[in-house]
């Protein structure tokens, strides 16, 4: 299925958390390495994936993937209704 991004949503977001899919956890720090973009960018944009549900902090500075990231990765949830 078709991933549906919400108007607030930059195309990092979806290289952010099919990176957590695959890795199970990270880092802003450790994204941004991978992901080769700037570290603060990076944290900006999973506190606001985190804001909206998609990702969770289970520890300082550490961000996972929720059931509803997996969700909006396989094309099932439509991220626009998301709070």
């Amino acid at each position: 299925m078709r991933r549906q991004r919400a108007d607030w949503m930059n195309p990092v977001d979806d290289e952010i958390m099919e990176l957590l899919d695959e890795s199970g956890a990270g880092t802003p720090q450790s994204l941004a390495n991978e992901l080769t973009k700037n570290n603060d960018y990076i944290g900006v944009r999973c506190r606001e994936l985190a804001s909206k549900g998609l990702l969770e902090r289970p520890s300082r500075g550490l961000y996972v993937l929720t059931d509803e990231g997996k969700q909006y990765l396989a094309g099932e949830l439509d991220a626009s209704e998301l709070g």
